[in-house]
């Protein structure tokens, strides 16, 4: 079975990657960062339709961060992201991208978020959670 959407799992149509990570920092499906940075937080991405690869980076790609594991995301908490390529990933060639911090898409207080990833293709637009992002 052939999935139009993968980033790392077979088994959905539209899945991501674990781990999840920081520009600065690899490895993480659980990231932690200061409250005085701002960085970018990169989910990796691959993308397929009708069997062959496909180029994400003119769908729209948008992010929540929600305090509660039990809170979704309404249509104000989503916060515009963006699209990195990544011609040494043959895996994963594309990173869909936030930058959070004071100078970033969203500044967010100390605690613990459950991050969502929204991506706004045509027909599907797919809402995942991928993971969490902590504060200090």
């Amino acid at each position: 079975m052939i999935f139009e959407w993968t980033a790392g799992s077979i088994a959905l149509r539209w899945a991501v990657s674990d781990p999840i990570w920081t520009e600065w920092t690899v490895g993480f499906a659980d990231l932690e960062i200061s409250h005085l940075s701002t960085e970018y937080v990169l989910v990796p991405i691959a993308a397929t339709t009708a069997g062959s690869t496909y180029n994400p980076t003119s769908d729209t790609v948008q992010f929540a961060f929600m305090p509660t594991p039990t809170q979704v995301p309404g249509v104000s908490d989503w916060v515009s992201g963006s699209w990195e390529t990544v011609p040494t990933s043959i895996i994963y060639p594309y990173n869909a991208r936030v930058l959070v911090g004071p100078t970033g898409a969203t500044a967010l207080t100390s605690g613990s978020y459950t991050m969502y990833m929204k991506i706004t293709d045509n027909p599907e637009v797919p809402v995942l959670v991928v993971g969490t992002l902590g504060i200090m």
